[in-house]
């Protein structure tokens, strides 16, 4: 299943355990970065397995709810996330109770890789980018520690 992925957003996608992990994420989310701007999507996998959504920006909770639809597999969440970097949440996302398992943290193409038995649907990988091409060179090196000093993510 492809992910759409909104204008300059991030996106987090994991498997939790209970009804309660909407909030609790909103809340891991909202107490992270200043400004943040997100939208959560979580499947409920018992009672009326509906799907869960939160958020603090209306398009990126409805665009959250429209995936994890799609999606429909049980206990998974999906956050959709500007004005900050997976490196920014990630670990209150973690702190979270119920969270069990994160499969992807990116901004690149996602892919996720469902199966279905008669019982559910449930998330089997990820597939993050592309291909890598090759190894970088000492060329590629230098770029990489000036967009991190750029960014702000090194001294």
């Amino acid at each position: 299943m492809k992910i759409e992925m909104p204008e300059e957003c991030n996106l987090v996608l994991g498997t939790a355990h209970f009804i309660k992990t909407v909030e609790d994420l909103y809340e891991a989310l909202v107490n992270s970065v200043p400004g943040i701007k997100f939208g959560i999507g979580f499947c409920e996998a018992s009672g009326p397995c509906l799907v869960r959504s939160e958020g603090n920006d209306t398009e990126l909770e409805n665009h959250a709810k429209d995936v994890a639809i799609r999606l429909g597999c049980g206990h998974s969440f999906i956050v959709f996330l500007k004005n900050a970097y997976p490196i920014n949440v990630l670990d209150k996302i973690k702190q979270v109770p119920e969270v069990c398992t994160i499969h992807a943290a990116t901004a690149n193409p996602l892919e996720i890789v469902v199966t279905e038995t008669e019982q559910g649907r449930g998330i089997m990988g990820v597939i993050d980018g592309f291909k890598t091409k090759g190894i970088e060179t000492p060329k590629d090196v230098r770029e990489r520690k000036e967009f991190l000093r750029k960014i702000g993510y090194k001294l």
